[in-house]
């Protein structure tokens, strides 16, 4: 896929070429550089309507036509970003062998190939989900050293003392070591109505038994009381671990009933509609990149 150049004949700098074919679709917001890899490797890349699968081949950015499942990638593009208010029950990957919902069904990957998601939320975790096809950018919001802040909203078991959400602030013991200390607070009155509307709240009380039958009156009476018992918690963290917020919070006896991220480092959902994404603004690029300097 090498273009020879005739004898005698200058290369000027801003044509870039020979460019690598991967870092090619990296450049123009394909995918990330082992990313664009996979999509050759996967026999997804053409090149002027042939199949590139060979890792290092080379094509001139203003001549060749590069395409990823069918659809045109020029360098000009550059990389993209977009936000997703995801809903619950669906896996944050791009595919899932399972056969369950994926997010990939609710972002436009055949507008922007080589979509990916930044982090993960949970299966029945609602919020605010990144994607990007600038590899440096995910890799760099989610490495431990930059910090960037994740705010949670969470719907807990019973009201945590102040006592109970210094714990978290302090960091805590789980079974993958000490957590970072964490920002913890009660979200009550407006604001706490506010944050029920965002949440996917289980039912109350269970109109059945887990084998199907109807709960005696004393039963539902004790579930009853358990579901006036609950709390709303802001948790703000600095790391990412597996289900980290569910396993603090259930470390002080407040196990989470639902879970809703609401911001990612200077990102915040806003009034997103549920399963809706869009796309950033380039000042909202400019602030998460200017958050991982």
């Amino acid at each position: 896929m090498t273009r020879q150049l005739k004898p005698n004949q200058t290369q000027p700098e801003e044509r870039l070429v020979p460019m690598r074919l991967q870092k090619f679709l990296a450049r123009a917001g394909a995918a990330s550089r082992r990313g664009s890899e996979n999509l050759m490797t996967a026999g997804r890349v053409t090149v002027n309507g042939q199949v590139v699968t060979e890792l290092g081949s080379k094509v001139d950015p203003l001549v060749d036509q590069v395409a990823v499942d069918g659809v045109p990638v020029r360098l000009e593009g550059g990389p993209v970003t977009i936000m997703l208010h995801k809903p619950a029950g669906y896996v944050t990957t791009m595919s899932d062998p399972q056969g369950r919902p994926t997010v990939a069904e609710l972002v436009p990957t055949d507008r922007f190939p080589g979509l990916f998601p930044i982090g993960r939320l949970d299966f029945d975790t609602t919020g605010l989900l990144l994607f990007s096809t600038d590899g440096e950018l995910g890799n760099g919001l989610l490495h431990p050293r930059h910090h960037v802040e994740k705010r949670y909203l969470a719907l807990v078991n019973g009201k945590p003392t102040p006592e109970q959400l210094g714990q978290l602030e302090q960091g805590i013991q789980l079974d993958d070591g000490m957590t970072a200390p964490a920002k913890a607070a009660l979200v009550e009155g407006a604001e706490a109505k506010r944050a029920l509307s965002m949440l996917e709240v289980p039912p109350a009380v269970p109109d059945h038994e887990p084998n199907g039958s109807v709960p005696s009156p004393q039963r539902a009476a004790i579930l009853r009381k358990r579901s006036q018992q609950r709390a709303v918690v802001r948790v703000v963290l600095r790391e990412g671990r597996k289900r980290q917020v569910k396993r603090m919070l259930s470390a002080i006896k407040h196990g989470v009933l639902a879970l809703h991220r609401d911001s990612f480092g200077p990102i915040e959902l806003g009034e997103l509609p549920r399963g809706q994404w869009r796309e950033l603004t380039p000042e909202e690029v400019a602030a998460l990149h200017a958050s991982i300097k």
